[in-house]
Order: structure tokens, then C-alpha cells, then sequence
């Protein structure tokens, strides 16, 4: 397969990428039909099928890829700040906002994940909390450096640490964008940053 038609297939990727997380945030899964997706993303039904076996496999690949760009976009951001000369309390602050700006960019995909990780019964549930964990991993290599380091107590119990700060992110952007959408990302970013500095009880 040659460089120009693997672009293509990217393209057309991301297109029905784009289609199903909306439509799937606006009706749930099984309202959603592999027909309404190609509508959407302005394609062939047959192309659904030439890219994906299914929709589920759509929508796992989906998971993965929207995951994949949150992982890279955390991870950039640790190395950045690391690579500046800042300390992993910086790296992991420059990391909630990177995660803000990640889910102000992909709201309806940020919903989605949400909602499916708290389901039980559905075929890819194995697939999400590889994700899921895949995130959370991220933070923690931060967190372990910085015990390591001296800069964060030894104390600390790194892997619900982590997945607390990845969950504060992830609840506190949602809350924004649903019931207070006229505060900007910096005020979110600025409130999350005094809880990670532990500023919040005014000694």
C-alpha cells in the first residue's frame, strides 16, 4: 500500500471516527446504525465495512485512537515541562491542563469514555480498562519520579494518586462544559492547580 492511499485511509478513519463519537454521545450504541455513521461522515456504507468488521469494532478502534491522543498529549506534556527544567509538581500540573485542553477540544468522545467506563456488560469492556490504565500509567511514571526525586512524599499511594488525579480532570471538564461553560480554561486549569499544590485549606 502505497504513502498516498494510507493517508487516505487515515482520513477516512478519522472522518467516521468523528461521525460515530457523535452520533453515539447523541443517541447511545444501539440507537446508533452503521448507516447513519457513513451518512454522517459522508461516505459509502461499504467503506464502514472496509475499514471496520463491525460497528463495535469501530467503536473499540475509536476508544483506542481518542485514548491514544490523550495518552500523547499527557505524556508531551510531562516531557516538555521535564525538558524545560521544571520540577514533576510543574510536569504534572502542565499534564491537568494539556488534559483540559484535550477534553475542550473532544467533548462528545470525553463523554463517551466517561460513560462506557463505569458499564459492565459491554464487548469491550476488557479494551477500556486496558485504556483506561494505559492514561493512569502516564501519572504515575510522574509521580513515581517525583518520589523518586524527593520533590513528592514517599507516602503517597502512586497508583490511586494517579488515577484520582485522572479522574479530578476528567469529572471537574465535564461539570465545566455542562452546568458552568462561561468560565474559561484557565479558570478550571487555576482550580485543579491549587488542589494539586494543596493550596486549597488556606494555611
Amino acid at each position: 500500500m502505497d504513502s498516498s492511499s494510507i493517508t487516505r485511509r487515515q482520513v477516512t478513519r478519522q472522518k467516521l471516527y468523528e461521525a460515530a463519537v457523535t452520533l453515539i454521545a447523541e443517541k447511545g450504541f444501539s440507537a446508533t446504525t452503521v448507516d447513519e455513521i457513513a451518512e454522517r461522515a459522508g461516505v459509502a456504507k461499504g467503506t464502514v465495512y472496509y475499514n471496520f468488521k463491525s460497528k463495535t469494532e469501530l467503536f473499540e478502534e475509536l476508544l483506542r485512537h481518542g485514548v491514544g491522543l490523550l495518552t500523547r498529549s499527557l505524556r508531551t506534556a510531562a516531557e516538555s515541562t521535564e525538558a524545560g527544567g521544571g520540577t514533576r509538581v510543574e510536569a504534572l500540573d502542565a499534564m491537568i491542563r494539556a488534559g483540559l485542553v484535550f477534553i475542550d477540544r473532544y467533548p462528545a468522545f470525553t463523554q463517551l469514555y466517561v460513560a462506557e467506563l463505569w458499564r459492565t456488560n459491554r464487548a469491550w469492556q476488557s479494551t477500556l480498562l486496558v485504556l483506561r490504565q494505559e492514561v493512569v500509567a502516564v501519572v504515575e511514571e510522574v509521580l513515581r519520579e517525583g518520589v523518586s526525586a524527593g520533590e513528592l512524599s514517599d507516602e503517597i499511594d502512586i497508583p490511586l494518586t494517579a488515577a484520582a488525579l485522572v479522574g479530578m480532570v476528567l469529572v471537574a471538564a465535564l461539570d465545566w462544559q455542562a452546568f458552568q461553560p462561561e468560565r474559561t480554561i484557565d479558570d478550571v486549569h487555576s482550580a485543579l492547580s491549587l488542589l494539586l499544590h494543596g493550596r486549597v485549606s488556606g494555611h
